[in-house]
């Protein structure tokens, strides 16, 4: 009988690591293991061991079994042939090995089932969370854990931030990670977990849920086995953090290829949509809305309502913004008397103080301070969407840096859209990289800031008994 919820701990803090199968052949799996994590500078022991090994493997001395170390090992990572995976592992359990990582294909995904059912009793009988099997396991940038067998010039590595993202497929989970750099937001922990063998979708929600490095969790799912106590789980998990879900296999033709990907049963498309809504997971349709929602989150307060402010150097941008919040749900604020007051004097007279506020397009960095000062303050306003077109002939680095102020320092939700070309994108990755997510159109933005908005009814409605 399986513990109820796997402990991760030592799989995601390990202090000492085995790489079981690793190789001087840089062909192997082994190999592409041991060097990532010799290159990142793992924090902690490496031990490589080869049933062939005499001597040394890439510098450190290599061990022909596990049990041939003589010091704790926290966490495995096993790359060897499927058929010697049950051998390897019942070594690791005799040797207390805390954990394992099994990246070997060749179980359930291709008809071995009796092989996968083999490695989990293994599992069980030592008490050790496993992942996997046919996965990529995980990466952690503070650690500089890295057990993807995925060569390091091949894949740009994400900075330390709030999101972890845990996927049961490896294909998506190491195309999401090649491109979080380019999306400007920061990673905490990358879980890959394949057939979900031992720990699955549970054991890793439930782990994060608590996890004080992770601020908003994001998942890749094709299906759930243990669906009364994901739920269980679910519950508490998104009152304390926003947990964003994309379901694969959600067609029926998506449903057939996820459970020959991995095995999984991938269920009912109402079913969890049903889920989803009624316990607060924000849904992804796909890996665009994955990106722009995982960003508003990380950065951005939750919201008090669905009131949005919009200001604009361009009138026409204006209009398509507003037409972006109706289409999704939201409304355009009324400023105040008092904030149509400040704004009529520190705008020209060319402005028509009213929302959506377009200030010209000559106007400077002090013209959108004036504005979001103003507009900040206003009660009647929940969060703003700030359009900065850094063509027109005030905008500049000073407006990004505005907007990166106001962006980070009010207690209402913002987010900025700049459409362009490259002096565009320079200054968009400028504001990004200050905390502030910035969307290429005003559909983007209001799609994001209606997902937050949802949100935070949501969490303010099972934090306050409403």
């Amino acid at each position: 009988m399986r513990q109820r919820y796997m402990n991760l701990e030592r799989l995601v803090n390990p202090r000492s690591i085995a790489v079981i199968g690793a190789s001087q052949n840089p062909e192997k799996v082994g190999h592409v293991i041991l060097k990532n994590n010799i290159d990142s500078g793992f924090d902690g022991r490496i031990y490589p061991v080869n049933i062939n090994a005499s001597g040394a493997i890439m510098g450190l001395k290599a061990y022909r079994s596990v049990l041939d170390i003589k010091r704790p090992v926290d966490l495995a990572i096993i790359a060897v042939p499927a058929a010697a995976v049950p051998g390897v592992m019942r070594e690791c359990g005799r040797a207390g090995v805390k954990g394992a990582i099994v990246v070997s294909g060749g179980f359930a995904e291709v008809g071995e089932t009796g092989l996968q059912d083999e490695l989990t009793a293994i599992a069980l009988r030592y008490s050790m969370p496993v992942i996997g099997p046919n996965c990529l396991g995980i990466t952690d940038p503070r650690t500089r854990l890295d057990t993807l067998f995925l060569p390091s010039f091949k894949i740009d590595k994400p900075s330390v931030g709030g999101v972890s993202f845990a996927s049961q497929s490896g294909a998506v989970g190491s195309s999401v990670l090649d491109m979080i750099n380019s999306e400007s937001f920061g990673l905490s922990r990358f879980i890959s977990y394949g057939n979900a063998a031992v720990v699955d979708e549970v054991d890793i929600l439930n782990f994060l849920c608590k996890d004080r490095e992770t601020r908003v969790v994001v998942f890749y799912i094709e299906g759930v086995k243990r669906g009364r106590e994901f739920i269980e789980v679910a519950k508490r998990a998104t009152i304390r953090k926003p947990v964003i879900i994309l379901k694969g296999g959600m067609s029926e033709a998506g449903s057939e290829a996820a459970h020959s990907h991995t095995a999984s049963l991938a269920g009912s498309t109402q079913a969890y949509e049903a889920v989803f809504r009624q316990f607060g997971f924000t849904e992804a349709k796909d890996l665009k809305d994955l990106f722009n929602f995982s960003k508003i989150f990380e950065t951005q307060p939750l919201a008090r309502g669905d009131r949005i402010a919009i200001i604009t150097n361009g009138g026409g941008t204006g209009v398509l913004a507003t037409d972006a919040l109706y289409e999704n749900g939201l409304e355009l604020a009324k400023l105040s008397e008092n904030t149509k007051r400040v704004l009529r004097k520190a705008m020209p007279p060319i402005v028509n103080v009213r929302l959506p506020l377009d200030m010209a397009g000559d106007a400077d960095d002090k013209r959108f301070a004036a504005a979001l000062d103003a507009i900040g303050n206003d009660k009647n306003v929940d969060a703003i969407m700030a359009i900065a077109l850094f063509q027109t002939p005030g905008a500049d680095s000073r407006v990004a840096a505005t907007l990166i102020h106001y962006g980070t320092s009010m207690s209402k939700p913002m987010v900025v859209v700049s459409m362009g070309g490259s002096y565009t994108k320079t200054h968009k990755s400028m504001i990004e990289s200050g905390g502030v997510p910035v969307y290429e159109s005003p559909g983007d933005a209001a799609e994001s800031l209606a997902a937050l908005i949802r949100y935070s009814r949501y969490r303010y409605a099972k934090t306050h008994k409403v």
